[in-house]
């Protein structure tokens, strides 16, 4: 269906009047490319380089800001990576319901995230009722703003104290009082529009926002930039999604005809159009990496953030200032896209990914385009290799991970990204995701290919713009199918004498066509919202 061939200018909602130069930029790197330098750290560490990143040239500009804050350094006494001593991303406020509690994976620790509109504030406890066990995702929020477990009714306020024990005799002991009666409390905040957390209930860690705070991403919170975000669950791991991003030189291969890339007038040497990319780390550390690929800066902020800015020429805007003459001046700005990746690791063979993709022109498309229609064309891309992301991560567990540079062939420059996140992943962080022992280690088993890329329960029921389109396109598909049953009965039970031959025909051929628009409207809704495949081989 070619309403779901959606090009990057209608997918990420950029201006179809730029230049083919600049959505080469935009859309080689609109979502798993990215360009190859990152962002600065305060380094008390002595920096670690290899003779596989090639230091770019002293001549570079390096002006654009750091975007992340760093408050501590979060490594334990050896100078390893400490995976608990870091905050977490679990969802966008925007497709969190503040009316009911909601059930969340992150680090293998289950949490359910509510309102608590007596604070005015997001909490994230620990998803188990102290009295059995339960969920208290699938409860309910009260009358009184407190999370209510359905099981047997206990109520506990924003600090996880219980508050209310149905079973309990009001005259006598307060056992709602008991330390035991109490639900684990993860600290949590809120920046740039995202639920964070804290893996860890310790009381120590009470008030780490004081001391650190998640990484800070300055063009979200700019109202002069764009900032719509979207989250799916992916069913391969972290390491392997993280590493994806890093990677411009699939994205001519792996989504084909989804992406425009920069293509060489000569010397093409295929079809896609592949070339040498020229990329570099520059700065290699605990915290992470930095490095460039021009014309834009790369940063990657362990464990979750990857980011890139891309500078894309300069455009007019009017500034409102008044000159001496009356007239108003006019400023010429830099046009800027940011691409944000917010990774978190769920589980073994599962992640999470929240992007936005803020920029500072064409503003307006944004305002006007409902936050659905963008998802299509990024869930597609998101699904051309889905796949093979999932397959490859098997294939890497079979050779074990810390194989990998023995199992994986990387003679070129486009890897060093890769290769930097692989080094960074072994030398400091253990060489995978610390679990704490939850899991065996086994990844999952694989579903079929259909549920396997799955979007309904993966993307739409956690997207408060696709759950609500998804339920206005089936209404809308009911009231065509109604229309079309009920113009046919009218057509059935009417008088020769009574009606024309002409308007018997006319309600006869809406009755067709709001048939034939219902079937399709069906098709449209099960590829966008359910399940459409990407077959490589027919691209």
């Amino acid at each position: 269906m070619e309403a779901l061939r959606v090009s990057p200018v209608h997918s990420l909602g950029f201006p179809s009047r730029l230049d083919k130069t600049q959505f080469g930029k935009l859309f080689c790197s609109s979502f798993n490319p990215m360009p190859s330098s990152f962002f600065s750290f305060d380094q008390r560490n002595a920096v670690s380089k290899s003779k596989l990143f090639t230091a770019i040239s002293s001549s570079v500009s390096t002006e654009l800001a750091d975007p992340f804050q760093p408050g501590l350094e979060t490594q334990n006494p050896d100078g390893k990576f400490d995976w608990y001593a870091h905050w977490y991303p679990i969802m966008p406020v925007c497709d969190l319901d503040k009316r009911r509690p909601h059930a969340k994976k992150v680090m293998g620790l289950d949490v359910v995230v509510w309102w608590d509109r007596n604070e005015s504030a997001w909490k994230v406890f620990d998803d188990s009722c102290p009295h059995r066990l339960a969920p208290l995702s699938e409860g309910r929020i009260d009358q009184w703003g407190r999370l209510q477990c359905v099981y047997h009714g206990w109520c506990f306020n924003g600090s996880g104290d219980c508050k209310f024990i149905p079973q309990a005799p009001p005259d006598g002991p307060p056992v709602h009082t008991s330390k035991k009666a109490c639900v684990s409390v993860y600290p949590s905040t809120v920046q740039n529009g995202i639920v964070w957390f804290w893996p860890n209930t310790d009381s120590q860690y009470k008030d780490i926002i004081l001391k650190q705070k998640p990484p800070y991403i300055a063009e979200i919170d700019d109202p002069s930039f764009t900032k719509l975000m979207g989250n799916r669950d992916i069913p391969y791991g972290y390491e392997v999604l993280i590493e994806n991003l890093m990677d411009p030189a699939h994205v001519p291969y792996a989504h084909y005809g989804l992406m425009r890339t920069p293509q060489q007038k000569k010397n093409k040497a295929d079809r896609e159009g592949g070339v040498p990319l020229e990329m570099a780390v520059e700065k290699f550390h605990p915290n992470g990496f930095t490095g460039r690929r021009e014309p834009g800066i790369n940063k990657f902020f362990a464990p979750c953030v990857f980011y890139s800015s891309l500078p894309l020429g300069s455009t007019n805007q009017d500034n409102g200032a008044a000159s001496s003459t009356g007239t108003e001046k006019e400023l010429t700005v830099q046009k800027r896209m940011v691409l944000v990746f917010i990774c978190a690791p769920v589980s073994p063979g599962k992640s999470r990914l929240i992007w936005t993709f803020p920029r500072n022109f064409a503003i307006w498309i944004d305002k006007i385009v409902p936050r659905w229609m963008f998802h299509v064309g990024q869930n597609l891309i998101l699904d051309s290799d889905l796949y093979l992301l999932h397959v490859e991560e098997r294939k890497i567990m079979d050779v074990g991970p810390a194989q990998w540079q023995k199992a994986c062939f990387v003679p070129t420059k486009s890897d060093v990204s890769v290769i930097a996140f692989r080094k960074w992943l072994n030398k400091y962080a253990g060489g995978q995701v610390d679990w704490k022992g939850k899991f065996s280690g086994a990844l999952p088993p694989t579903p079929p290919r259909e549920q396997l890329m799955d979007r309904y329960w993966t993307h739409v029921v956690n997207c408060s713009s696709c759950n609500g389109a998804y339920k206005g396109l089936n209404i809308l598909e009911v009231v065509l199918q109604v229309v079309s049953i009920a113009l046919l009965g009218v057509v059935a039970a009417t008088r020769q004498s009574i009606t024309s031959m002409v308007a018997k025909t006319a309600m006869v051929s809406i009755a067709l066509l709001c048939f034939a628009a219902s079937k399709w409207l069906s098709h449209f809704i099960h590829k966008v919202f359910h399940y459409h495949d990407y077959d490589h081989a027919f691209r």
